[in-house]
This record gives C-alpha cells, sequence and structure tokens, in this order.
C-alpha cells in the first residue's frame, strides 16, 4: 500500500474520492437532476502533486487551488507529466493585483472575481496563446463582513464590465454562504437565471459554483453546476 505525502494512503484517497462521487450521484438522483450535470471539483490546497496525479488518472479532471505560489509549483510539476495535460486548474483563493497575472498565465479558470480592477487585470495579462480565462463571479450572498465577493446590488455593473473583456469567459457565480440557514443556494440560484434571462448575449453563462462538503446535497437540490469539495477526499490538512 503506497503511503503518500498528504498523509493517508492511495486506497483511502481513492476510496474517499469514490465515495464523494456515490454521494454527489445520490443528491442528484433525490433532486431528480442527471449526475453529469453537477461537476466535483476537488480541492487540492496543502495536498501534494502525487495525491492530484493518482485522482487525475482515475479520471478526475477538475482540481481548485487556493495558494497562488503552491499551486504554480504543482501545476509546473504535473505538466511535465503525462497525466498532467488532462486537468483543468482552478483558481478560488482572494486575488490581489499583484497575483493577477502569475493567475492568467498558469490557471484554466478563476472563481473569485469580485472587482472590475481584478477581472481587467486578468483580461489584460491572459496569453494571447492561450484560451480566453474562464471566470465566476465571487458573490458575497449574505452580505458578511468577513467574507470577500462582489454584492447582489453591484452584480449588474461588474457582469456589464466583464462583458467587454475578450481574454476573459463569463461563466457564472461562485457563493460560500453564511453558516446560518439563509436560503442562499436558492437566492443565488434565482440571480443565475435572472442575469440568464436579462442578457441572452451570455452564451457561455452555465456554472453556478456551490456547495461543499457539509452542504453538497443542499446545493446539489438548489440548481448548483459545480461543488467544491477538500478534505472529505484528501483527508484533514495541516
Amino acid at each position: 500500500m503506497k503511503e503518500m505525502n498528504g498523509n493517508i494512503d492511495e486506497v483511502t484517497l481513492i476510496d474517499n474520492w469514490q465515495q464523494v462521487n456515490t454521494q454527489m450521484k445520490q443528491a442528484c438522483d433525490h433532486a431528480d437532476r442527471q449526475a453529469d450535470n453537477v461537476m466535483l471539483l476537488a480541492v487540492s490546497k496543502t495536498k501534494p502533486a502525487d495525491m492530484i496525479a493518482t485522482l487525475a488518472k482515475q479520471g478526475q479532471r477538475d482540481f481548485g487551488e487556493n495558494y497562488l505560489q503552491e499551486a504554480i509549483e504543482k501545476i509546473t510539476e504535473l505538466k511535465a507529466q503525462p497525466v498532467g495535460k488532462s486537468i483543468v486548474w482552478h483558481y478560488i483563493g482572494s486575488i490581489q493585483r499583484n497575483k493577477t497575472r502569475d493567475i492568467a498565465e498558469h490557471f484554466d479558470w478563476v472563481q473569485t472575481v469580485e472587482r472590475d480592477i481584478i477581472a481587467k487585470r486578468l483580461n489584460d495579462q491572459r496569453p494571447a496563446d492561450l484560451p480566453p480565462l474562464n471566470v465566476l463571479i465571487q458573490l458575497n450572498i449574505d452580505n458578511e463582513d468577513s467574507k470577500s465577493g462582489c454584492l447582489p446590488a453591484q452584480l449588474p455593473e461588474l457582469i456589464t464590465a466583464i462583458k467587454g473583456y475578450e481574454r476573459l469567459q463569463l461563466r457564472g457565480l461562485m457563493i460560500i454562504p453564511a453558516k446560518a440557514n439563509t436560503n442562499a443556494f436558492a437566492r443565488t440560484k434565482q440571480l443565475f437565471e435572472e442575469v440568464k434571462a436579462d442578457c441572452p448575449e451570455l452564451d457561455s453563462w452555465d456554472t453556478l459554483s456551490m456547495g461543499m462538503s457539509g452542504d453538497m446535497a443542499e446545493a446539489i437540490e438548489n440548481g448548483t453546476t459545480m461543488v467544491r469539495v477538500g478534505t472529505a477526499i484528501f483527508g484533514q490538512r495541516a
């Protein structure tokens, strides 16, 4: 049995991943949704490249990273391996201005765009030989002081700005809801549908990133298209 650098063995890692996929399918069945309409984003922050490679070989394509320098090291290491060519990298951490160039150069998706200045810098710094960068607007749906994100009232203005950036592909919304039950998933889904109706020119508006290990089933019930799961797959973080 192969012990991995992330403190769990390979068999346990694969079993965890399979269990999460099973739980997602059960939640989709309960919500009368097709399982292939909900993507699993494996949140691999603080976990080593060999764990990512193991899951990529099992068929997991999308991985989420919060810490930029650590992520770049793993992306660089894995892109030198055959398995790394199938990986889709999502940046899900906070974005300061001095990070935008590296994010634009190394990632396929950015889920935490909350201001026009960040969107503009990502657009301007996206290399011309790469496809447009997929972006989600992080929405502070519960107006929490402790959380980043665009407020719902600011959403139309930010959407208008991003629509003008040729090197960005606006895909949808991401939220981290309050711990208290505020019906955040349902309210976000409603906003998502309103944007879809009001902006028919946004033909790539197709992604709702909401739900994690503890509230995955509720998010699926409310229409999420992507759940972000870390600990349930990779084990506890140091």
